[in-house]
């Protein structure tokens, strides 16, 4: 694919805070007069969102998980981020393909090996032109979340999940610096806006 826009996606395991952010971000970007497409993951399509109820409340076979993971995945790229991005515009994705490695790879065990090859095979040549992962400690996180909504079964997981979901979320920000942003989503929402202004400055056209 030929990508003319920008592709960002939101990282962070559930209550790192991400969500809060995602409207702040795509409003600096319209302020630029820069067209932005807003999608998520698992979702983003009628297709994707039919898969994703199904992958938040469905108990199945870890790499049935997987699977359908990438498969609503694959339905986003062709449907929605592939199509934006040679248009020129912006993208902003809640999640992506390092989600997949977080939750299914260091939460669920199933091995990165598996998940390399769905990557490879889903999207070969499209990686994030940024990522911003919003880290949390873990006790902040279900605090938050126990506080906020009605929870899917990856919600209602139980601490080493999530534990095991933030160390592999670590370690690909540590495998992949280029692309990848930590932020401590413990810090005052007016000084996470303030980096984010900085990080998005990097991305302007000139």
């Amino acid at each position: 694919m030929k990508q003319a826009g920008k592709f960002i996606t939101f990282e962070g395991i559930d209550g790192a805070g991400k969500s809060t952010h995602i409207a702040y971000v795509t409003e600096l970007i319209r302020q630029r007069g820069i067209q932005v497409v807003n999608t998520r993951e698992p979702g983003g399509t009628p297709l994707g969102e039919k898969l994703r109820d199904l992958a938040l409340n469905e108990k199945m076979h870890l790499e049935t998980e997987a699977l359908l993971m990438f498969a609503a995945r694959r339905e986003n790229l062709a449907q929605v981020i592939a199509p934006a991005l040679e248009r020129g515009d912006w993208v902003i994705s809640d999640r992506f393909t390092d989600s997949s490695f977080a939750y299914q790879g260091g939460g669920r065990k199933l091995a990165l090996e598996k998940l390399d090859t769905l990557e490879q095979w889903v999207h070969p040549q499209l990686q994030p032109d940024l990522t911003l992962l919003f880290d949390v400690p873990l006790e902040v996180a279900r605090e938050r979340l126990d506080a906020t909504r009605v929870q899917d079964k990856f919600e209602q997981e139980k601490t080493d999940f999530f534990a095991a979901a933030r160390a592999e979320y670590l370690r690909r920000a540590r495998e992949f610096p280029a692309r990848f942003e930590v932020i401590d989503s413990t810090r005052a929402i007016p000084e996470i806006r303030q980096l984010l202004d900085g990080l998005l400055a990097r991305l302007w056209p000139a």
